[in-house]
């Protein structure tokens, strides 16, 4: 699948920001905005089971975003914060988790722009404690158990996930690649690296890859990793990077790896015993609210739905935002190219089980490949209870904001009912 980007006119862009100055409007009154008033009432029943999920004890909070076009609506519900009843705002920041994925894809490929790598480029002159792998000769093999890496890590195999190293669908106690990564704090979860960069990486180049590189998607690992490559390369801190090139120039002022206390939404778990609500980290917590020493950038940041609007119409509108071409179309359009061959499908499992039948996994993002009605449609999930899709096909960004924790990597059932009302399946 190759998808050919949006370019839009001058006309489109100017309605695009007539309608979030008007969502910042509906915001400063209370949060429940409809700066898109031709989208009220279609969007009536989905207000109704957003409103259904928080009052039946679903989710303590959320804030719904739905861009089309020129229009945009939105709404809030519930609360931010349980113990104090501070009402969940529309300009509420939230731990956003996995969907921070695509945002690092696309600051590694404005170095690719700017001539610093190239996409199939070694990795090894920023990154060297990725130079000269060893792989495991099967995965369940002991961690001196190895043969040589067949090539270098490059940074496409970042981005796609295929750098050979990653989620480990194995039992810790008979895979000693897993229980050592678990060990080192990194296996791929909801607790991030809590030290530098460099001891991330010099961990992290103590272990075997898993796969040879570019043979398997494994999930996450790659985007910390290029998260860092991007640190390296450009001789600044991810973050401001980012901002640099990305949060300024298309106005996701509320986007970094911390947040203010005062909006920041406390993460909840559900406990399965009792069905409670328990802190997993409050808005107060060390992890969001102060700058982190590790700017994780397959997991750590935190957002609004504004600012996602503005990525995803960024992105719709291939690469172009405010009269400027930011990154290529050729870069965008390539980063939402599927980048896993069948065979690599079948070879690396993902839940649900039927995963790779509808989907594939571009540079930083996945990719609808079914069914016909979706194909195209670009987007992920966050493990914090976020999720962020594009549809080119209706020029839709649509983004759902909770602050519950995903029991599972297959607990997406409100948001894919949301999202099929956001792209008119329902």
């Amino acid at each position: 699948m190759h998808l050919t980007p949006r370019t839009s006119t001058a006309f489109a862009n100017l309605s695009r920001r007539r309608a979030l100055t008007l969502g910042g409007a509906a915001m400063a009154v209370g949060g429940a905005g409809l700066p898109g008033l031709a989208l009220a009432a279609p969007y009536q029943a989905v207000r109704q089971m957003l409103d259904a999920a928080v009052e039946g004890g679903d989710v303590p909070g959320l804030v719904a975003l739905i861009g089309r076009g020129g229009d945009v609506w939105t709404h809030v519900a519930g609360v931010r914060d349980l113990d104090s009843g501070a009402p969940m705002r529309r300009d509420t920041q939230f731990a956003v988790a996995s969907i921070g994925k695509p945002i690092t894809a696309v600051a590694a490929l404005m170095l690719v722009e700017d001539g610093v790598i190239g996409l199939d480029d070694p990795v090894d002159p920023w990154l060297p404690e990725l130079a000269d792998r060893q792989v495991l000769r099967s995965i369940d093999s002991e961690l001196d158990d190895t043969v040589p890496a067949e090539r270098p890590i490059t940074l496409r195999d970042l981005l796609s996930m295929r750098m050979g190293l990653g989620f480990i669908l194995a039992d810790p106690a008979t895979t000693p690649l897993a229980a050592r990564m678990n060990a080192l704090q990194l296996a791929p979860g909801p607790h991030l690296f809590g030290k530098d960069a460099d001891t991330y990486m010099a961990r992290l180049g103590s272990l075997p890859l898993a796969h040879q590189p570019g043979a398997r998607w494994s999930y996450h690992t790659g985007l910390d990793v290029a998260g860092v490559l991007v640190q390296r390369a450009s001789a600044m801190r991810l973050g401001d990077f980012k901002r640099r090139r990305m949060f300024g120039p298309l106005g996701m002022a509320d986007t970094g790896f911390s947040g203010q206390t005062e909006r920041l939404a406390t993460q909840y778990w559900r406990d399965p015993e009792t069905g409670n609500f328990d802190v997993w980290n409050s808005a107060a917590g060390d992890s969001f609210a102060a700058p982190p020493p590790f700017e994780a950038g397959g997991g750590g940041h935190v957002s609004t739905v504004d600012d996602f609007l503005a990525f995803g119409r960024f992105l719709l509108d291939g690469g172009r935002a405010g009269g400027r071409q930011l990154l290529s179309a050729e870069l965008v359009a390539e980063m939402l190219t599927d980048q896993i061959t069948e065979a690599q499908k079948a070879a690396s499992p993902w839940f649900p089980a039927d995963f790779w039948q509808t989907h594939g996994w571009g540079l930083g993002v996945a990719l609808r490949t079914a069914p016909d009605t979706a194909r195209g449609r670009f987007g992920w999930w966050g493990g914090f209870g976020t999720a962020f899709w594009c549809d080119p096909a209706s020029d839709t960004v649509a983004v759902l904001f909770t602050q519950r924790m995903m029991a599972g990597a297959d607990d997406t059932a409100l948001p894919e009912a949301f999202l099929a009302a956001a792209f008119g399946e329902t």
